[in-house]
């Protein structure tokens, strides 16, 4: 409760830069297990900028969520901004956004089945007109909830700058 209530002034600025832009925005949870998501949703009329999405955490749900073939990820280990950015298309694409933001990380605590280092979590971000970009995060820890935090706040601090 209290991690949500840290992050929702955060939230309430960007659905208010959404908002003045008619725009919206759907949201691909990976390591950060939701926190995005949940913490958008504190503001109140999120319908008004937040489309949906989902959590990210095996490869059936990155399946349906992307509806991408096997074969887009060919090559592609772990969390890296090549990963990250073919989720934030196909979640703005899928969900009718303007624009997709995807988290995907190593939060520590057991093994990433691509082998990335804990602590490292790079976030995507698609828009309208063909803008992408990414950001990625290294913490150098294996400490799972600060890492969930941090990862969030990342997340949340590259789309305020992206949106406003």
């Amino acid at each position: 409760m209290d991690v949500l209530r840290e992050f929702h002034p955060q939230a309430a600025r960007i659905a208010e830069s959404l908002r003045a832009r008619g725009e919206k925005v759907a949201v691909a949870d990976g390591a950060t297990g939701g926190l995005i998501m949940a913490s958008l949703l504190t503001v109140p009329g999120a319908l008004n900028f937040f489309v949906g999405g989902g959590v990210v955490y095996s490869f059936r749900v990155r399946d349906v969520l992307f509806a991408q073939p096997r074969e887009v990820y060919k090559g592609i280990r772990g969390p890296c901004p090549e990963y990250a950015l073919i989720q934030a298309r196909s979640i703005r694409d899928n969900m009718q956004a303007d624009w997709g933001l995807a988290e995907s990380g190593s939060v520590g605590g057991s093994k990433h089945p691509g082998g990335a280092p804990s602590g490292l979590s790079v976030v995507a971000i698609a828009g309208p007109d063909g803008f992408e970009a990414y950001t990625a995060l290294e913490t150098e820890s294996d400490d799972r909830i600060a890492n969930m935090y941090a990862f969030t706040l990342n997340a949340l601090n590259f789309l305020e700058k992206t949106v406003a």
